[in-house]
């Protein structure tokens, strides 16, 4: 049956309009979002399908261009416009931590951190420079190493933090393993950029592991 042959109560964009979108499944939103299905599939069945297929939205909204296009109904333009959708949600909360202070929100301080970095490969070390209230100043992936590593280097962490002026700083990394449990090396690595940072008065707030939907905050175990 045809979106448009559906009660107007039960079709996704009005259901949105009036209950608002946290009330709509993942099949509903990516419906309003791909607009339109197939001759043999309307736009929800064609997003459950999708869903199903990919095994979830998160490797959905991941797939790389040929994976996407080999699917009915998904193109180039579609692709492009949900990467765009990606990178707009990323700059929105990176421009909220620029308006308020990054602790007193420390939820959104995660969900920029996931953005940037659950669905990274290989490591990366990021870092959020913050003023005196704690609000960001600049974010910056500094290293990139390999699938299981990387290498950071505490002299430029602190030519970085300087050059930005910051206050205070927030560390964070992926694991793609998956585990989510600071190593032996990320605890005495979080302890020399704290030792070289304390040198020239700028403070480390936290260090935060990102592994895919997971997190652990050093901060909220107390070891920092």
């Amino acid at each position: 049956m045809k979106i448009m042959e559906w009660p107007k109560q039960e079709r996704p964009r009005e259901r949105l309009l009036t209950q608002g979108c946290a009330h709509l499944s993942d099949a509903e939103l990516l419906a309003i979002f791909l607009r339109t299905g197939t001759r043999k599939l309307n736009v929800v069945d064609l997003a459950r399908y999708l869903l199903h297929d990919f095994g979830g939205l998160k490797a959905l909204l991941e797939a790389d261009f040929s994976t996407f296009k080999r699917y009915p109904g998904l193109g180039t333009a579609k692709f492009c416009q949900l990467q765009a959708t990606l990178e707009l949600s990323k700059r929105y909360l990176e421009q909220s931590l620029e308006l308020e202070q990054a602790f007193t929100n420390p939820e959104q301080v995660k969900s920029f951190l996931k953005c940037q970095l659950s669905n990274q490969k290989r490591e990366q070390f990021l870092v959020l420079f913050l003023n005196n209230q704690h609000q960001l100043l600049h974010s910056e992936v500094i290293f990139q190493g390999t699938i299981n590593s990387s290498e950071v280097h505490p002299r430029i962490v602190v030519e970085k933090a300087l050059a930005y002026q910051a206050a205070a700083v927030i560390f964070s990394h992926n694991h793609p393993s998956g585990l989510v449990e600071p190593s032996t090396a990320d605890r005495q690595l979080t302890k020399q950029l704290a030792k070289a940072l304390d040198l020239v008065d700028i403070r480390v707030l936290d260090h935060i592991i990102i592994a895919h939907s997971k997190c652990y905050s050093f901060a909220e175990h107390g070891i920092l």
